[in-house]
Parts: structure tokens; sequence; C-alpha cells
């Protein structure tokens, strides 16, 4: 009875889910309105709605009391007491091979043959060298929990993690592969001794590191999408005497930024708000803002908003909510914002554009118009495959002017 009950409650929160926030904070308010689910419920149901979501655009004519338990099937590596409770007969069979899986499931009202390759139906859209059955079955499958050490901080963090019993994997002498369920924070002060950043996200270093050596002297960077700022503490960490300028859309996001450069010791950097992605002049713009773009950087960064689409194993929910159409929609604003962006460039300088997309139009197709309208020179260009490490798949391009 209670694991029936785990799964009506499932299915009244996808029924109410719009797909219009990140599921986990839709989930975290349902949670806190109904406050009878302990801790062990609210990990089941939330199982439950992620496995729903993992399915992305396959068996869209089934139940979803069925797809729920498709996904379950789907994501469980080894048995387990929901899958015991649920649906006892797949629970012995969960070590199988995903095609062997979907073998089973097609027998279902609503099952089909071909499920697999219509959970992320957009092969040929994707960028050039994804090995794209191993990126379908990646996204059965939570990703880890990485972080990127501090310089001098190796020791520390290990020891730290060690005495909280915490355990990892170090993929290299500053990555370290956690369990995604890890209270990594419990444990180190996050972004002062490590940051939270994805094993692909950190490979990004190797683009920076190919131009340090022209910079020992010092170097301004602007890092023009800024976010929460985890590339610009990468450049911190990476650079000698960076001169660290930030700018995002919204104000809220550069708060944000202020309070994790505070925990990582940065002190010294500006930060404006704008929107790089609009036509024409940027009008209403602050002070702050006329000053930093009356200047040019050594180096420019411009990790732009995409689709998300290498990182849907993380956001389950964005897949299986995406409209492929919406991939023209970015790109279409992404050459708005490096347009932009490299105007900022200065002599001898760099360019780094980045996405979080498996989608060529967002990757290859951006680095062509910029090859081609901008003057600047392709240094090296790579996608970081993340999903044969439970981790995000990046793209990467560094310009030279």
């Amino acid at each position: 009875m209670r694991f029936l009950s785990y799964l009506n409650t499932a299915m009244l929160i996808l029924g109410q889910f719009k797909g219009d926030q990140p599921f986990s904070l839709f989930a975290r308010n349902f949670f806190a309105k109904n406050k009878k689910y302990g801790s062990t419920d609210r990990k089941h149901i939330s199982k439950l709605c992620y496995a729903f979501f993992r399915l992305g655009k396959a068996y869209p004519e089934m139940k979803m009391e069925d797809r729920i338990l498709a996904g379950l099937f789907l994501c469980s590596p080894s048995p387990n007491e929901l899958l015991q409770n649920l649906r006892p007969e797949w629970n012995e069979q969960t070590n199988l091979p995903p095609e062997e899986k979907f073998a089973i499931i097609e027998g279902m009202p609503g099952g089909r043959n071909d499920a697999l390759f219509q959970v992320f139906p957009w092969h040929g859209l994707m960028s050039d060298g994804i090995d794209y059955r191993q990126f379908l079955q990646s996204l059965f499958i939570q990703p880890d929990l990485f972080l990127r050490v501090r310089p001098g901080k190796v020791d520390l963090v290990l020891q730290k993690l060690a005495d909280a019993g915490i355990s990892y994997e170090i993929l290299s002498g500053t990555c370290l592969a956690l369990p995604n369920t890890s209270r990594a924070d419990q444990a180190i002060d996050i972004n002062r001794d490590a940051v939270i950043q994805d094993y692909s996200s950190q490979q990004v270093g190797s683009m920076l590191q190919l131009i340090a050596e022209d910079h020992q002297a010092g170097i301004s960077v602007w890092d023009c999408c800024a976010g929460s700022g985890g590339k610009s503490i990468l450049a911190c960490d990476l650079f000698s005497n960076p001169v660290i300028t930030v700018s995002d859309i919204r104000e809220s996001i550069l708060r944000n930024l202020k309070k994790r450069f505070e925990e990582a010791g940065i002190k010294e950097y500006t930060a404006f708000e704008a929107d790089l992605g609009t036509t024409g002049n940027i009008t209403d713009l602050s002070k702050e803002a006329v000053m930093a773009l009356s200047r040019t950087y050594q180096l420019v960064i411009a990790d732009v908003p995409c689709t998300g689409s290498g990182t849907w194993g993380r956001t389950p929910e964005q897949l299986y909510y995406f409209d492929a159409s919406t991939v023209r929609d970015y790109s279409s604003r992404q050459r708005r914002i490096v347009s932009r962006a490299i105007q900022q460039v200065a002599p001898n300088g760099h360019f780094l554009y980045i996405t979080c997309s498996v989608f060529r139009e967002e990757n290859e197709e951006v680095v062509e118009y910029i090859r081609a309208n901008t003057g600047l020179r392709l240094l090296r260009m790579e996608l970081f495959k993340g999903y044969n490490r439970k981790a995000d798949t990046l793209f990467a391009a560094l310009f030279a002017k």
C-alpha cells in the first residue's frame, strides 16, 4: 500500500507540473505544502517522477502509471524495493542491457519496438562525433557530482572527504567524482576549497591552458554570460593576476554570483547587467555597463544560453518538454550574443565560445558563423563527451584575434 501511494503521489505531481520551471524546485514546493511526506517518501516519489521524464519522447500513448514504471525499470541498474513492490516481475531483470529492457516493455499497451530511438529522436541534428546509442543510454543514468579542487587545497579536500566518510574517485589531479547524493557541502567549504563543476565543464580549462603562457603577467577577462560564475572562478585559478569583469541578463543572477565569489575569496571584479542577445544597440545601460563596454579584453568567455541538451541527464524534465523548433531560436540568439561580445576582444586577444548543447546548429554552425563574419581565427574546437563518464556533454571553440 505504501508503494502504491508513492506511485499515486508521483502521478499527482506530474499532472500538476507544466515544465515551466526546474522540476526540483516544483517538487520542493509541493513537499513544503504537504508536510506529511518524510525524507524517504520524498526520495521514492521524486525517483518515480524522474523515471517518467527520462523516457523523453518515447511511449507517448502509454498510460502515465505504466510509463512511470517503464522508466523506473530502465533507470534501475539493480533490484530495488520500489520495483519489487510495483512491478516485481521486472525487478530481477534490472541487469539486462537497455535494448532487452525495451523489448520487455514492448508488449505493454503503447509499447513499440523502436522506443529507444524515440527517447531522443533528433539524431540528424546532433553534433559530429557523438555516439548516438551511448548518448541515449546515458539519459537513463543519474550523473555524478563533480568537484574541482582549487589550487593548493587537494590534500585538505581529500582529508575532509575521508573524515566525513564520503567516497570519491580521482579523475585528474583536481577533478573528483562523487556519488550524486553526496553531501559534499557538509564536509568541505564549497567554492573556497573546491567548486561543484561538471567534469566536462572542467575540461574546458584545457582551452584556457592553451593561452595561459601568453598572459603570465596578467590578463583582462570578460565573462559575458557569467551565470553563477564557474568559468570566472576557473580563470582566476588558471591565470596569474586576472582582472575579472562579469555580466548577465538579470540582476538576480549577479546576486547569486556575488555570493559565490565571496565564498571563493574573489573580491576585486566588475559586474554589470546587460542583455547581449537584443538586436540593435543596447539601451538603458548602467554606468558600469557603459564603462565595461567601452573597453576591450584579452579574453572574452561566452558560455551562451542554449537548449542545455548536453545536461538532460541531470534535468530530464527538459528532455520531456523539449520542442525542437527552439534550436533555431537559440542559435539565432547565440549569433547575436557573439556578434556583440566579439567587439570587445582586444588585438591579439582570444574569444572562447561554450555551449552545453549536443546540437550542431548551436555548436559547429555558430563556429562557422564566427569564422565567416568576424575575422577571428579558430584555434581549437572540441566536443567534451560526458555521456561515458556520467557527466554532461559540452562544446567549446577557442578563437584568436
